[in-house]
């Protein structure tokens, strides 16, 4: 048995979906290129070691995506229209990600004045209670994010309403009341849950990008916890290796820990 086979044997997911998984990533990734005419079936076949039914379903559905196109005649080529589905870049200091949250409008899907975050050692002291924001994020209408979002009771009722229909942390950033003490974010790379693929229109056990983070004011009190789970062909994390202030990641037993660099504390 080739590596190839063997490499298809260790997953459940059916090898269609395997083989279009790789095509749509060449796609993305713009090693096809719009317009680009791609391999013959034959030589897909002969590439990925399956049947050419398995093949013809693997192309039918980035077909059905509109990420190709047939030309009788012709071939299948990469569609013109393909868009860029790395929408967001994930942030590494404080002020790039208010920026890339500002403009944003969550739809709403439930809030929780009864529930509470889990935190780590690291992540400051439990607020005396908690309203939970639970909330999906589009582009273009689609769905590329499902966040749920802690807020310490008593921030939130500072702004209710900025929070139910805004982005929580552009609101925190605008608000004179409270200093900030420390924001940090872990990235981990999971699988969508049969909820999570529902929400994002993605298969179960697709590839997903899991943000945890937290921000603590000056009294070591979490007051924003938020978990963001992110389709993975949506997403960009680049850091500045050589910049002013570089980023380092700290490698955690389960993912990349980012220290989003401190705002300067805003008083009253």
């Amino acid at each position: 048995m080739s590596k190839l086979l063997k490499a298809y044997d260790r997953s459940r997911v059916p090898l269609y979906i395997q083989v279009a998984s790789v095509l749509r990533t060449r796609i993305q990734s713009g090693q096809w290129a719009a317009g680009e005419k791609i391999s013959t079936l034959e030589e897909l076949e002969q590439e990925f070691e399956v049947a050419r039914v398995t093949v013809r379903q693997a192309v039918d559905i980035l077909r059905e995506e509109g990420l190709l196109q047939a030309r009788q005649g012709l071939g299948t080529f990469v569609s013109r229209k393909t868009q860029d589905r790395h929408w967001v870049k994930l942030a590494t200091n404080w002020n790039s990600l208010i920026e890339s949250l500002k403009g944003n409008v969550p739809r709403r899907l439930s809030i929780d004045y009864d529930s509470k975050p889990n935190l780590a050692d690291s992540d400051g002291e439990l607020a005396s209670s908690y309203v939970k924001l639970r909330s999906v994020q589009y582009r273009n209408e689609d769905p590329y994010s499902v966040v749920n979002v802690h807020l310490a009771r008593e921030v939130f009722d500072l702004k209710p309403d900025r929070f139910k229909n805004a982005a929580a942390l552009v609101t925190i950033d605008e608000m004179r009341e409270i200093t900030l003490r420390n924001a940090h974010q872990m990235l981990v790379i999971g699988s969508a849950d049969p909820e999570v693929a529902d929400l994002l229109k993605i298969p179960i056990g697709a590839p997903t990008v899991e943000a945890h983070c937290v921000v603590i004011d000056d009294g070591g009190i979490a007051i924003y916890v938020g978990d963001i789970i992110y389709r993975s062909e949506s997403i960009k994390l680049q850091i500045d290796l050589l910049g002013p202030q570089p980023v380092l990641p700290k490698r955690g037993r389960n993912g990349v820990k980012v220290d989003l660099p401190r705002r300067k504390s805003r008083r009253a």
